[in-house]
């Protein structure tokens, strides 16, 4: 008999989706015997893959029912295992779902002494994160953990101190924690043993910018002699015993316990040649890895940053993968990490937050860079360099995207990390995302391999808490063309003016972000960083700062209660500053010239335009009151009859950040202070010396400039040509640090000392010169 042509059709379209895709469940109840159907599902997510290369079908779908999955092992999802499918992993409906590198604690308790308890767990257990109901201790440490501590949530000058040393009988093991001298990241080492009153340490290779630890700025952890709070435990690895001491108002017997044991979750991996292709993780919580600190060591081109290449998901070898609508939390190191080749990578509308690293990291490798230099001194000699211009390889990130994804409190442990990070990397899209409470910048790229990033509708605020000297967004651009010496650069540049742009091969855009810095700049492109195109951008703080570089245009900003820095311009930056509005009086260090153009701009603050028009730029700007529509609460929109209008200013969009409505509901927002009319700066005093005119450090854009991690010693301005200073080897931008092994304050105390040894007719000095110290023999008479 015949079928009506209808249900023929219709039975081959059923048979068309059975064999299209085929769903596995995975619970927390089910038994890895069972064949992975709704009734009967399996209970390891590692029996769910196994079945994906042997399933029928082009689609794989692996729903994941309610509870917290503790790994055993990391989930790797390679092309031989998808074997040419579509995968997604995903919560079932809207069941709440957690994957975790935790493993639970089952063990008896009994009384250590009248406060703190022990129990046998297991010998030689890697363990260094604790979890009691889900929420992390902390390791024995000192000083004790103060939640409202700027820095590391407590910090102490005595922390490595003699006498303190000599109370702990053997802290092998333990970890030293401290800020880079200049507060530019952190550090970490590992105590490997005490020799008398010294410690032995490892490690201090987690930033690229080698400095002394800070001398104020560090803690101790892991010892059992600082076992005093609440809160705090430390394990035994040679007995397997761990010690706590009970938080407030917790009974032991009644708690979950666990502990960290997996570094990543989630591995995807592949090659350029066999990529894995097509898979979406949604809907799922990562939590408990471990703390990856120490192995942060790989140095990211001549950024200031080293990295490790991991993360609760670590994404290496890709196309078309999403990440949606996830959640990161309690977790020691990275989130996602974007490692190497990969393309169309789309990290969206996930949650980011507590963690001891970057949430979101888009890294390549360095042999796809032409002659790579490693280290901010280091440079490539002209005669070997490759002056081809763009990747060599394209084994990197490109055309990938972070969208609407929410971040905060990140960098709980690392210190040099942000929201996104991006380096050797080209054409990743930075969008809608609301990032805040890091220690260092919320948005941060790296270097100029290779640009065409979109960095648009971000908030971006409460950034740079614990550290100094940087931007809510920083980038560099220490690239082929970079050298410290401005005057080198300009000469190289001369000689081939495509020089800076054979790395930064498109524009970089920042369009409609809303920035805010505590502690440094809103928008800071630092060293080289070149080809920049910044319109249309709120910053709320820290103003901007475009230091050495090229081709950088900035239109239609507006920064509130701050200004523009221009610091160390090379000779021909080609940079542009037009029709922004800007509160107070510009704040130039060492620029000789003024790019290609500075005006059309509009002042708030009185007497900031006369300021400007003595630099002979901003003939034809204007001053006065903006009219915004209500600045007090954030709505920097211009009225219609503002005079802003005349410059040629066009209304910023006020729509920032994240979103997904549930997104929205969760995130803060920045603080809103209004505008506040600033008085002119009074001139500060300049002192005449040997042919050179000195002054007192005074502000953050001074010391940045000169790379000093402090306020102390004596900032060269100028140096008469043939003059002593000048035949010392000073140059403008100098600082002296130290005479004759004497350090300098202030002015003052470098003019006393040298009016006391003045009679030697010489003297030693430490001065630090492009961001480096060197010595210099002071010619003083």
């Amino acid at each position: 008999m015949k079928l009506p042509i209808r249900w023929a059709i219709c039975l081959l379209l059923l048979s068309h989706y059975s064999f299209a895709q085929q769903d596995y469940y995975v619970a927390i109840q089910g038994d890895d015997r069972n064949n992975g159907s709704l009734e009967k599902p399996f209970k390891s997510v590692h029996r769910a893959l196994q079945q994906v290369a042997k399933a029928k079908g082009s689609s794989v779908r692996i729903f994941l029912r309610k509870g917290t999955y503790y790994l055993d092992r990391t989930l790797e999802i390679t092309p031989a295992l998808l074997n040419q499918k579509q995968l997604e992993i995903t919560a079932y409906e809207t069941e709440k779902v957690t994957l975790s590198g935790a493993v639970p604690i089952t063990t008896t308790w009994k009384s250590y002494n009248e406060r703190i308890q022990q129990a046998f767990i297991g010998k030689g257990l890697p363990m260094d994160q604790l979890f009691c109901n889900g929420k992390l201790l902390q390791l024995a440490r000192y000083p004790n953990y103060d939640s409202s501590a700027r820095v590391f949530n407590g910090t102490a000058a005595d922390a490595l101190a003699v006498n303190r040393i000599r109370s702990w009988k053997n802290p092998t093991g333990a970890f030293v924690h401290a800020l880079h001298q200049g507060e530019w990241g952190g550090f970490h080492y590992r105590i490997t043993g005490k020799l008398n009153d010294s410690l032995l340490l490892e490690g201090g290779w987690q930033n690229n910018r080698p400095a002394p630890l800070h001398a104020e700025y560090r803690f101790v952890e892991n010892i059992v002699e600082e076992l005093d709070a609440p809160g705090e435990w430390y394990y035994d690895k040679v007995t397997g015993i761990l010690y706590l001491y009970p938080p407030s108002g917790v009974q032991l017997e009644t708690v979950q316990l666990e502990r960290a044991a997996l570094d990543e979750l989630i591995y995807l991996k592949g090659s350029r040649q066999q990529p894995v292709k097509n898979v979406i993780v949604r809907g799922i919580d990562f939590k408990g890895t471990n703390r990856t600190f120490m192995k942060t060591r790989e140095p990211l081109l001549r950024s200031d940053w080293t990295i490790y290449r991991g993360g609760a998901i670590l994404i290496e070898g890709a196309e078309q993968i999403k990440i949606q609508h996830c959640s990161f939390s309690i977790l020691g190191g990275h989130a996602l990490f974007v490692s190497r080749y990969n393309r169309e990578i789309n990290i969206e509308n996930n949650q980011i937050h507590h963690i001891g690293g970057n949430a979101i990291a888009f890294v390549g490798d360095p042999d796809a860079v032409r002659s790579p230099a490693f280290r901010y001194e280091e440079a490539v000699a002209l005669d070997t360099m490759d002056f081809t211009p763009g990747p060599k390889t394209d084994n990197y990130p490109a055309f990938c995207r972070a969208y609407g994804n929410l971040i905060h409190s990140i960098g709980q442990v690392e210190k040099q990390v942000a929201g996104v990070q991006i380096s050797m990397a080209m054409d990743i899209k930075v969008e809608h995302n609301t990032i805040y409470k890091t220690p260092r910048a919320g948005i941060n790229i790296g270097d100029g391999c290779w640009g065409g990033h979109t960095i648009a509708y971000n908030d971006v605020f409460q950034t740079v808490l614990e550290t100094g000297d940087h931007g809510a967004f920083n980038s560099w651009g220490r690239d082929r063309y970079w050298v410290p010496g401005i005057e080198a650069v300009d000469e190289r540049v001369r000689a081939r003016p495509d020089f800076p742009f054979l790395d930064m091969v498109k524009p970089i855009t920042l369009n409609n972000n809303r920035f805010h810095c505590e502690h440094g700049w809103d928008i800071d492109l630092d060293d080289g960083s070149s080809r920049y195109r910044i319109t249309n951008n709120l910053c709320l703080n820290g103003g901007l700062k475009l230091r050495e570089g090229y081709d950088r245009i900035v239109k239609n900003n507006i920064l509130v209660n701050n200004t523009f820095h221009p610091h160390v311009w090379y000779e021909k930056s080609g940079d542009v500053f037009t029709q922004n509005i800007v509160t107070s009086t510009y704040a130039p260090i060492r620029v000789r010239n003024w790019g290609t153009q500075v005006d059309s701009n509009y002042f708030i603050q009185p007497g900031a335009l006369d300021a400007a028009k003595e630099n002979k730029t901003d003939q034809h700007s204007l001053t006065g009151n903006p009219l915004f529509v209500n600045d007090n609460l954030g709505d920097y929109r211009i009225q219609p009859n503002s005079e802003a209008v005349a410059i040629g200013f066009e209304n910023i969009s006020i729509e920032f950040g994240v979103t997904d409505p549930l997104l929205r509901q969760l995130a803060a927002s920045p603080p809103q202070t209004g505008i506040r009319i600033l008085q002119a700066k009074a001139t500060t005093t300049q002192i005449k010396w040997l042919g050179a005119i000195i002054k007192n450090i005074e502000t953050l854009g001074e010391q940045s400039a000169s790379g000093s991690p402090d306020k102390k010693g004596v900032l060269i301005l100028k140096v008469a040509p043939g003059s002593p200073a000048a035949k010392s080897g000073l140059q403008a931008g100098d600082i002296i640090r130290s005479v004759n092994e004497t350090s300098i304050e202030d002015v003052d105390a470098f003019l006393a000392i040298i009016q006391s040894i003045n009679w030697q007719g010489t003297a030693t000095a430490m001065v630090l010169h492009n961001q480096q110290i060197v010595k210099r023999q002071l010619v003083l008479k």
